[in-house]
């Protein structure tokens, strides 16, 4: 039972970053917010949405100082005492790689009402910005979404997601390390492989390869970084 003594907390997805790719329901509770506790890559247009709100900034941005998880729910929990409504505003969707669980346990301990409202996640919006479905009939019917991150102290993941397409987020410095990692799990070099740097974003960019290609390494990206593998990637015939 929620402990009425705090506020509401909404974990809102923002989508891949263009503000109009935020849900309605989304958008309709940012307007209302009383406080905003924001990601790094959530865009200014995004938050235009909520002008009313205070807005604080949490941003977890892989490969750069930022905010600690622990801090964030200590952040969470304050704001709830203070305000009615508060909004945690997550890029792309807050239960796929948003860690999305330790806020929520957190919150829950406190006896904080929360409610959860989904967003585009980024492989989806990736797949739609090259033009480039997942799956494909007689080709791929399997997907697997994964992240080569762990958390402080845990093994590094050797062994990849064993299905007909895979999608690796925040994958631009891994890339040569997965090449080489599903080479050797006997993917032909010669799988198509799309990168989508910045999804949905004026400075998106999209480029093409094969799995050999990746072995490589890609150009220097400044955005975030997701990378699709699979046959199903190849070329309309």
């Amino acid at each position: 039972m929620a402990d009425r003594s705090y506020g509401k907390v909404t974990l809102i997805g923002a989508g891949p970053g263009a503000a109009d790719l935020i849900t309605l329901r989304g958008a309709r509770i940012l307007a209302l917010a009383d406080v905003v506790l924001y990601d790094a890559l959530v865009t200014p247009d995004m938050l235009a949405l909520c002008p009313q709100a205070v807005k604080i900034p949490v941003g977890k941005r892989s490969g750069q100082r930022s905010t600690a998880q622990l801090e964030i729910n200590e952040k969470l929990i304050a704001c709830a005492r203070e305000y009615k409504q508060v909004v945690r505003l997550k890029g792309g969707d807050p239960m796929m790689f948003g860690r999305a669980d330790e806020e929520l346990r957190a919150l829950e301990a406190h006896g904080i009402e929360v409610e959860i409202v989904p967003g585009i996640t980024a492989a989806l919006a990736a797949a739609a910005a090259a033009k480039q479905p997942l799956t494909k009939r007689g080709i791929a019917r399997s997907v697997a979404f994964f992240t080569s991150a762990t958390a402080p102290g845990q093994p590094e993941q050797t062994t990849l997601p064993d299905c007909d397409t895979i999608v690796q987020y925040m994958g631009g410095r891994e890339a040569i390390t997965t090449a080489e990692r599903l080479l050797a799990q006997g993917r032909s070099p010669d799988t198509p492989v799309v990168i989508v740097e910045s999804c949905s974003l004026p400075e998106q960019r999209i480029a093409h390869l094969t799995l050999g290609g990746l072995r490589q390494g890609i150009e220097t990206c400044t955005g975030p970084v997701l990378v699709m593998i699979g046959d199903a990637l190849g070329a309309r015939t």
